[in-house]
């Protein structure tokens, strides 16, 4: 018995030929494109995104040019077309679902925008800027990558994610809807000092450093409710005060755009250095292994309280 489905019996050495010039002048198209594009826009990112733009018109293209060439109505069992698409798209559905789900995905990140080129997000526990998104999978060029480099920098590795994690997995976007972070700073006072004067001198070094980024903060939090559920509240940097094992403890906390926040907290590190050092009654607090004696450092007893201490 044949199993052969009657529309590729039909298929001749006319659409082979056309299919291979289809080829050829795909090709050929992309190659000019690519050419002019680089000759004629020197902006990176107005480039990339006008390179994404002709690869898409050029798959559609190829796709349509096929379609047209193996699939016209004449000459084709369109029962036989249908039985053999049917049998074959459930079979792609079992051995390709990853490449669907990143197809799927890719459609859900091109419609939705959850994330753009350009704009750092944080993914499966990944962190990075996205700098290129392929019909199956985009690229983020890692930022704070424990083994390699701390804090908010690029570690030059470049991270390659399927696409249908972004449908499985939550992402955080550190530049949509609100284009600012809150960080904190925790500084260690002695009980001996001056806690007071630590907090006025911190507060005041803080809002030199990003007194810009609380101004601007209000706007940005305004046109954020235009699409999320957002209320703004205490936008200006505050200094809490709690009591750890070693000393007075003094949290800095402030709002930074994510890329500065290296270089901002570099620089309040160093601001507090150089004002502490004017104060002898500031001091830094570390672990400490200390001996106490009762007899000679409590505080003494109001009258009428009985002693513990036996002589």
């Amino acid at each position: 018995m044949d199993l052969t489905p009657d529309f590729i019996k039909n298929t001749d050495n006319d659409r082979i030929v056309h299919t291979i010039l289809l080829i050829l002048v795909i090709f050929g198209l992309r190659l000019v494109i690519t050419s002019l594009l680089r000759r004629n826009i020197s902006d990176i990112k107005r480039h990339y995104h006008a390179k994404r733009l002709a690869s898409y018109c050029i798959y559609l293209f190829a796709i349509s040019g096929l379609g047209l060439i193996w699939f016209t109505k004449e000459g084709v069992d369109l029962s036989g077309l249908a039985q053999f698409a049917s049998i074959l798209g459930a079979g792609l559905a079992i051995a390709m679902h990853d490449t669907i789900s990143n197809i799927t995905g890719w459609a859900f990140i091109m419609l939705r925008k959850p994330f753009k080129v350009g704009e750092r997000i944080e993914i499966n526990g990944l962190t990075g800027d996205v700098i290129d998104i392929r019909i199956l999978e985009f690229s983020l060029i890692e930022v704070g990558g424990h083994r390699l480099a701390g804090g908010e920098q690029s570690t030059g590795r470049i991270l390659h994610v399927p696409n249908g994690m972004a449908l499985r997995q939550h992402v955080a976007n550190f530049d949509t809807g609100f284009s600012q972070i809150w960080d904190e700073i925790p500084i260690l006072v002695t009980f001996e000092s001056d806690w007071e004067k630590a907090k006025e001198l911190l507060l005041d070094i803080v809002n030199r450093h990003v007194e810009k980024f609380s101004r601007t903060a209000e706007s940005d939090i305004r046109k954020a409710a235009e699409r999320y559920l957002i209320f703004a509240g205490k936008l200006t940097p505050i200094i809490y005060t709690t009591i750890e094992d070693s000393g007075v403890k003094l949290t800095l906390r402030y709002m930074v755009i994510p890329r500065q926040r290296r270089g901002i907290q570099q620089a309040i590190y160093e601001d507090i250095l150089r004002e502490f050092k004017k104060y002898p009654t500031l001091d830094f607090a570390y672990p400490t292994l200390r001996y106490y004696d009762a007899r000679y450092e409590s505080k003494p007893l109001s009258p009428g309280t009985p002693s513990n201490h036996k002589g």
